[in-house]
């Protein structure tokens, strides 16, 4: 059977799509394509790739009337948080940790809440 084999992109609508990809750029580090695409390109995008629903009432995107919201696995959950805050991007103070990984929130610069997940290494069996 064919079957669908991982997310190939993430299309969202921007007041300035150029501004908000070179934000990406800048504070995330995802690297900038031609027109202003953003894309994940060979071994440091391995990893998995998790497409979940939330109830219409969740608050777990925020208390706005976001309908979508990005996750994206980082290296250094600390080290990229320090960065954020030093260029003084809007972080959630809120921090959870479980057994595949820890994860805390931002916004990006037109109000989207953003999650942040850094990945543990998975037991063998």
């Amino acid at each position: 059977m064919a079957k669908a084999v991982g997310v190939g992109g993430v299309f969202l609508k921007a007041k300035d799509p150029a501004n908000l990809a070179a934000w990406y750029a800048q504070h995330l580090g995802i690297p900038s394509q031609e027109g202003g695409t953003l894309a994940f390109d060979g071994p440091e995008s391995l990893g998995m790739t998790v497409f979940a629903y939330f109830p219409q009432e969740t608050k777990y995107f925020g208390d706005g009337a976001q309908h979508a919201m990005i996750n994206f696995r980082v290296d250094d959950l600390d080290a990229l948080l320090k960065q954020l805050a030093l260029a003084e991007v809007r972080i959630d103070p809120k921090r959870e940790d479980h057994s595949y990984g820890r994860f805390a929130w931002i916004w990006d610069r037109e109000g989207n809440r953003v999650e942040l997940w850094e990945t543990r290494p998975q037991p063998e069996g």
